[in-house]
């Protein structure tokens, strides 16, 4: 229970430049002296909100759609809770805290479309997958989708943190395996003792932008990554080890969607 109060208390703020700068400073004093009261829920009661980027049709570049997010553009990354959205070539400096991988059965569109639900890693199921073009059939003929799921903080300019699910499909898989292969290849020398270490992954900053791919298809926009460095300040370094234990621990999870009727209704390009 501590461990889901601190979470609740550190990690679920937000606070909009533009308030912060019209309130008296004796309203701010009081906010202060009040911080974090009545805000922590129990982590079990709160939902983690994918940051995806948008393609050319995503429904939140459509005025006709409730989706609809105002000003942004094709390329950018997107909360699919708060609406907030990042330049795409600007990126977004995040902290990687936990990983998890999950396999998704859709039923094709020509057999009346629709989300079956979650397959477990350990099913002999996804031993006996057949390829049809860039699809993985199941042995009845729906599709399976592997999806990365990477639990980060994103750092915001103003120094503010916020826990998302950046969910990594289809042509992203490429970059996650490459994250994932750079992060365990990390190596830190202490400075006293001379030790190498592979550091925590809460202890490292990454930078994620959205760049455009293209193939005989169409195009379309893919995450690409530079390291940053090491975390800087000990207190977001913390924040980001306890969202890891809340993940891990399988207290947080990520926001549920709504599922698509097939998997190439999704965000993510399908070719």
């Amino acid at each position: 229970l501590q461990t889901q109060q601190k979470f609740g208390e550190n990690n679920m703020t937000a606070v909009t430049k533009a308030q912060e700068t019209s309130i008296s400073t004796d309203v701010m004093d009081d906010i202060f002296a009040s911080a974090g009261e009545g805000a922590a829920f129990d982590s079990s009661e709160m939902q983690i909100p994918f940051v995806r980027l948008l393609q050319a049709l995503s429904p939140q570049l459509n005025k006709k759609k409730s989706e609809f997010i105002e000003g942004a553009s094709s390329g950018d990354a997107f909360n699919n809770v708060t609406n907030q959205y990042w330049d795409g070539e600007a990126g977004i400096n995040v902290i990687p805290c936990y990983q998890t991988t999950k396999y998704l059965e859709f039923t094709p569109r020509d057999m009346g479309g629709g989300f079956k639900g979650e397959i477990p890693a350990n099913s002999p199921l996804l031993q006996q997958t057949q390829r049809s073009g860039p699809k993985e059939l199941l042995p009845n003929g729906n599709e399976l989708v592997k999806s990365d799921q990477h639990f980060c903080l994103i750092v915001d300019e103003d120094g503010s943190t916020q826990p998302v699910v950046i969910d990594m499909k289809s042509t992203q898989l490429k970059v996650s395996r490459r994250w994932k292969t750079q992060i365990a290849m990390q190596k830190l020398k202490h400075p006293k003792t001379g030790q190498m270490i592979t550091p925590p992954v809460f202890a490292t900053m990454w930078k994620l932008r959205s760049v455009e791919e293209s193939n005989d298809q169409g195009s379309w926009s893919n995450w690409t990554l530079e390291k940053v460095g090491l975390v800087e300040h000990r207190d977001v370094m913390m924040e980001a080890k306890t969202f890891r234990e809340s993940v891990a621990a399988g207290e947080v999870k990520a926001a549920p969607e709504e599922v698509p009727a097939s998997s190439s209704d999704t965000d993510d390009i399908p070719f």
